[in-house]
């Protein structure tokens, strides 16, 4: 399984971002699509996570600001990023159960 993230880049504080991750290469749906991120100097913490069956969750320093969204007939999940903040700087992971892909770098200028 290969995914493929895409979506990062520079916003300002208050700004939005929507990043995309499509997996590829299997057969059967993932159980479970997120993200992930890892700001400079820190330990990577999840942010997201989708279940195939539509079932979504957020960390809560994310909540009502971001969004999770998954289209299985495409493999993909996504991540509307709102309201976005300079805490919310990182390289963003995303992940379908133990596979993992590239990051993209989300830079928040405050």
């Amino acid at each position: 399984v290969q995914l493929q993230a895409s979506g990062g880049g520079l916003v300002q504080a208050g700004g939005s971002l929507r990043l995309s991750c499509t997996a590829s290469g299997s057969a059967f749906s993932l159980n479970y699509m997120g993200w992930y991120r890892q700001a400079p100097g820190s330990q990577r913490e999840f942010v997201a996570r989708a279940a195939v069956t539509g079932s979504t969750y957020c960390v809560e320093s994310v909540k009502g600001r971001f969004t999770i969204s998954r289209d299985n007939d495409k493999n993909t999940v996504y991540l509307q990023m709102n309201s976005l903040k300079a805490e919310d700087t990182g390289v963003y992971y995303c992940y379908g159960d133990r596979y993992w892909g590239q990051g993209t770098l989300v830079t928040v200028s405050s």
